[in-house]
């Protein structure tokens, strides 16, 4: 490790963090209803005499730490919350609440988060304030926008912010960087179609929402392939489809649902656009009509380029060459922390999950998170802090 170690405080706790890690994993909690993992945070963080905020978006949790003389502040975001799905892995600390589990990774996070805190709170080696931010409910529930809303960098303004998520497919530990666009926008669309309703064997006295509605998926994939620009990203994807209950009846309505996603914002507005037309234009073409109701959910992830820098060279002069992807693959996964970087620079990065051993992606039943990122993610964001917030650095 070119230039780089593990600050011993963190090599001496790695079994104990571990544990933690593996005690949120087998107690997960779905969105806004963090309550034992918060508890567990807010008593970490008082025993490592942090300033503890509750309240926050719900569930959240935030330790602040003001050191020495200097004004500058910065922020770590870690996200708390499980998905409910059943897990399927047959490991010792396994899920015991059916239908949950911390199928995305977040149990590692907030507890690598919890790892840097300790070590700050004990070495005490920067000069500003570090705001800890545990975040509930990223998945789908825009938990990072609720924060906002009940006045998060208004309460504890930063004048950076970073997030750090595991990302299955790296080398365990491997961190990587991407300036600019890196995580897709994300949104919900869902049509209602309209027909009029009749006897499926007299289809001339009926206006099939089926049929117009079949021909509004064939049409929607067409905006990709021919309304955007080639070396562009979007995705159209219609995953529910539903009509009727007999086969011997026309009903009169159908209703998809999609999920869109864009690389650009521009891209994304356009998508708004393109696919009520589509879709109206489509339905009208049968004679049915078409109400398209568009949910504008996460933005794309837009890495500063500052502060991406800033971090992405603390890396290389921690982990050298071998350590780092320097441009990371961009995304088409959304990620709510976008919300914060609308508001406030700062660069969201990955840390590998891969091995032998962690190989299935997130979101998977048999998905868990690999204990051996705990301390390189743990010292990288005690590196992180010491750097941008120096001693005797008045920048």
């Amino acid at each position: 490790m070119k230039g780089g170690f593990i600050p011993q405080g963190i090599v001496e706790r790695e079994d104990e963090f571990c544990r933690i890690r593996r005690d949120i994993h087998s107690h997960p909690e779905l969105g806004f209803e963090e309550f034992r993992t918060s508890d567990l945070i807010a008593s970490k963080l008082t025993e490592w005499g942090y300033d503890v905020h509750r309240g926050i978006g719900g569930t959240g949790v935030i330790g602040s730490l003001k050191l020495g003389r200097s004004a500058r502040t910065m922020g770590l975001r870690a996200d708390m919350d499980a998905l409910p799905i059943h897990e399927t892995s047959d490991i010792a600390y396994s899920s015991a609440s059916p239908g949950k589990m911390h199928a995305c990774g977040h149990d590692g996070h907030t507890t690598m988060l919890l790892a840097a805190a300790q070590e700050l709170a004990q070495t005490r080696k920067f000069d500003g304030t570090i705001h800890l931010i545990f975040q509930p409910a990223e998945e789908g529930l825009a938990g990072a926008r609720k924060m906002l809303e009940d006045g998060l960098f208004e309460k504890f303004p930063c004048d950076a912010i970073f997030a750090m998520h595991n990302m299955p497919g790296y080398p365990a530990g491997k961190l990587g960087f991407r300036e600019g666009p890196f995580m897709a926008s994300s949104d919900t669309v869902v049509i209602d179609v309209t027909g009029i309703g009749g006897h499926g064997a007299t289809p001339a006295k009926a206006v099939d929402p089926i049929l117009a509605a079949s021909n509004i998926v064939i049409a929607l994939q067409s905006i990709v392939s021919r309304n955007i620009e080639a070396m562009d990203a979007a995705v159209v994807t219609v995953g529910s489809f539903h009509a009727g209950e007999a086969p011997n009846v026309i009903p009169e309505s159908a209703q998809l649902k999609l999920t869109v996603r864009a690389l650009r914002p521009a891209t994304r507005a356009f998508l708004r656009e393109r696919i009520a037309e589509v879709a109206e234009a489509q339905a009208a073409s049968y004679g049915a009509t078409a109400k398209v109701t568009y949910h504008w959910r996460y933005p794309v992830l837009v890495n500063h380029p500052r502060e991406t820098k800033i971090a992405r060279d603390l890396a290389l002069e921690w982990l050298g060459e071998d350590g780092v992807i320097e441009n990371a693959d961009m995304q088409m996964n959304g990620e709510d922390f976008a919300f914060m970087l609308e508001k406030c620079p700062g660069s969201y990065l990955f840390i590998g999950n891969n091995d032998e051993a962690h190989e299935c992606m997130v979101h998977s039943p048999s998905f868990d998170f690999n204990d051996k990122c705990l301390s390189i993610g743990a010292a990288y964001w005690v590196r992180l802090t010491e750097h941008f917030l120096a001693q005797g650095d008045q920048a």
